[in-house]
């Protein structure tokens, strides 16, 4: 384990540490887009280590925990379908839609699989013909190319029982409409690794270039974070119109991306509207199938037809505001009362990414 040591010396981590606090002239708030950075910072102490000088808030970085209830309900329509299929990732099934979850259809009978990769839909559907298989497409631009990959399998092969249901999302306009909203002070922006892998620390230029604050793209580990964070606090030092976007990722992101994935992307999807939990509808933020592939879209293939859909979360969640960073996980009177990842209330303490579950695995509640 050579190779994560490096990142996890404590010796370098306490010098990154002071040379923060030495570069910061005023306190600032960063938000980390990532429910990854959240585990990571909460598992290595760093919001601990910074508090005197930095506020870090948790956003909307957990794509199972900002699927709206209208796809979550779609979801579970869909596989209580006879002769249907859904087959989705593991964190998918027990996040709640308006009244049920996948997990809880299931129990009554629906065929729900989960599965390691879009690949296994795949071949699950190449192995019995006669049923359709609805892979649920979720992600952010990490994993919206595995399932464009998918779908030109199922083309290859020649399958006609194999289909996506999209509610794939792209993190540039869930940050912008964050800021555009202006319920909450930020000051820069912790940019998230592995997406920025597949698109590219260009895409968000537009946080200096528009809003005059600075991105610091990172890894996940400890130094990798503190290096981020301190070249934030040093781009804040600077005039508006001089502050950057800062590759502190250098080993996994390049300015242009993953120019392979993003051209699969393009192939398969299109931008289109999207629903978010806590954002509601935001244009040009989903990726729903083109029209070439209009004979694997599940929303064009079924019908679904209108159904009783709240946008509310559950009785006493505050996830909207978990997700928006205007509240920190154990500010939520569900915390901990009643809300656990044994028998979680809202998304954020059902998935491995959310918020709440960090906290909660990792102490926050005693803050």
């Amino acid at each position: 384990m050579k190779y994560s040591d490096e990142y996890r010396d404590p010796g370098v981590a306490r010098r990154l540490v002071d040379a923060i606090t030495q570069a910061a002239k005023k306190r600032f708030s960063v938000m980390e887009f990532c429910g990854g950075h959240t585990h990571a910072i909460m598992r290595f102490g760093i919001r601990q280590a910074l508090s005197s000088h930095v506020d870090l808030l948790s956003g909307p970085g957990c794509p199972v925990c900002v699927t709206a209830n209208a796809d979550i309900d779609a979801a579970i329509a869909l596989a209580e379908r006879p002769g249907i299929t859904v087959a989705t990732f593991g964190d998918m099934v027990r996040v709640p839609g308006s009244r049920s979850s996948l997990q809880e259809a299931r129990s009554r009978g629906a065929d729900v699989q989960v599965v390691y990769s879009a690949l296994d839909a795949v071949n699950m559907a190449a192995a019995d013909g006669d049923r359709s298989m609805v892979m649920l497409g979720i992600g952010f631009e990490t994993t919206a190319p595995t399932i464009a990959a998918s779908v030109k399998q199922a083309q290859a092969m020649g399958l006609c029982n194999y289909y996506v249901y999209s509610m794939h999302k792209l993190t540039p306009p869930a940050m912008k409409a964050i800021l555009g909203a202006g319920e909450i002070k930020v000051d820069a922006v912790l940019g998230p690794g592995h997406v920025t892998s597949i698109t590219g620390w260009k895409a968000w230029d537009f946080l200096p270039r528009a809003h005059g604050i600075p991105c610091a793209v990172s890894g996940f580990e400890p130094t990798d974070i503190l290096s981020a964070i301190l070249a934030i606090a040093e781009s804040l030092n600077e005039p508006a119109a001089q502050r950057r976007v800062s590759n502190t990722y250098a080993r996994g992101v390049t300015a242009e991306g993953n120019s392979v994935a993003k051209r699969l992307m393009a192939d398969v999807f299109e931008m289109a509207p999207a629903l978010w939990r806590g954002l509601g509808e935001l244009p040009g933020s989903g990726l729903d199938l083109g029209p070439e592939y209009a004979a694997y879209d599940a929303k064009r293939v079924f019908e679904i037809g209108d159904l009783e859909t709240t946008t509310a979360d559950a009785r006493g969640c505050r996830c909207s505001q978990v997700l928006r960073g205007l509240i920190a996980p154990p500010e939520c009177p569900l915390f901990r009362h009643g809300c656990n990842p044994a028998h979680p209330i809202g998304p954020c303490m059902v998935s491995g990414e959310g918020a709440c579950s960090a906290y909660y695995r990792y102490g926050g509640a005693l803050d």
